[in-house]
């Protein structure tokens, strides 16, 4: 009876060892979204102040476009910055921003620093907006079509390699099929 008690807690140890073991394994980037091919949530964030537009689910209707979660406490959102900087400028693809649980003058002077990608922004200051979209931290990337259907998550910084094999050749799939005159990559 003893050495079952002795045994019991370590073989709970053990085992909650090897769960977080197995947690940790997993990669970050590949964690699922149940929006995935269904319609944006319905929401209307208000601009950040001083600027003209928020952004709201209609705002993500008529072409393919990326909406970005970012904040100017989020380190990783500094990496991906250029890269959403040269996709927005070099190829043209809207890029709306949705500013998570940040300071508005925070927001405004990381834009100002690191560069402004996005054709509008909304604040979300209370992260529910986040929330709907099954948001888990920043920065995450959303590729939303031309009826508003999230047909694409990405969790982490962007890449450029991420860009060039993922996330620009489907936007110009997606509006290829909105527009049968643009040629599919």
């Amino acid at each position: 009876m003893k050495r079952l008690i002795f045994a019991l807690p370590a073989t709970l140890f053990a085992a909650i060892a090897l769960y977080l073991a197995l947690g940790l394994g997993r990669d970050p980037h590949l964690a699922p979204s149940a929006l995935i091919d269904r319609p944006a949530p319905e929401f209307a964030l208000p601009p950040l102040p001083g600027r003209e537009r928020g952004i709201r689910r209609d705002d993500l209707l008529g072409e393919a476009h990326l909406v970005n979660v970012f904040a100017s406490w989020c380190a990783q959102c500094r990496i991906e910055q250029p890269v959403l900087l040269r996709l927005a400028r070099e190829r043209g693809v809207p890029v709306y921003g949705l500013n998570w649980k940040d300071q508005p003058a925070e927001a405004l002077a990381w834009l100002q620093r690191f560069g402004d990608p996005f054709r509008a922004i909304g604040a979300d200051l209370s992260g529910r907006v986040a929330l709907d979209w099954g948001v888990y931290g920043a920065p995450e990337t959303f590729v939303v079509d031309a009826d508003a259907r999230i047909r694409y998550r990405h969790v982490g910084p962007l890449t450029p390699e991420d860009i060039d094999t993922k996330i620009y050749p489907l936007i110009k799939e997606l509006n290829a099929v909105r527009n049968p005159n643009i040629k599919k990559p």
